[in-house]
């Protein structure tokens, strides 16, 4: 009776990795497919990534400084032509 005890003992606890085993793989199979998912839902809502959105803000951020130091380049062209918003005429 004892060897038959251990014997369905050592078959439970198999069966039991056997389970634990197979349900790590689907739970694997399930995060690969809801990640998959998730990533084509983002693709189709045309949402940029975190390093695409810094790398346009500093390129804005840029744009604007050189944008600034041109109007003080003008003004102060403007200041020593005489400081009118009057256009240069044209000489013949």
């Amino acid at each position: 009776m004892t060897q038959t005890s251990n014997r369905i003992f050592d078959e439970i606890g198999r069966l039991m990795n056997d389970a634990a085993g197979a349900a790590q793989g689907v739970k694997r199979e399930v995060d690969s497919v809801v990640r998959s998912q998730a990533e084509k839902i983002l693709r189709d809502l045309d949402i940029v990534k975190r390093e695409e959105f810094e790398a346009v803000k500093d390129m804005a951020r840029l744009a604007r400084e050189e944008n600034e130091a041109l109007k003080a380049r003008i003004a102060a062209l403007e200041a020593k032509l005489g400081g009118g918003s009057e256009p240069p005429t044209a000489v013949a």
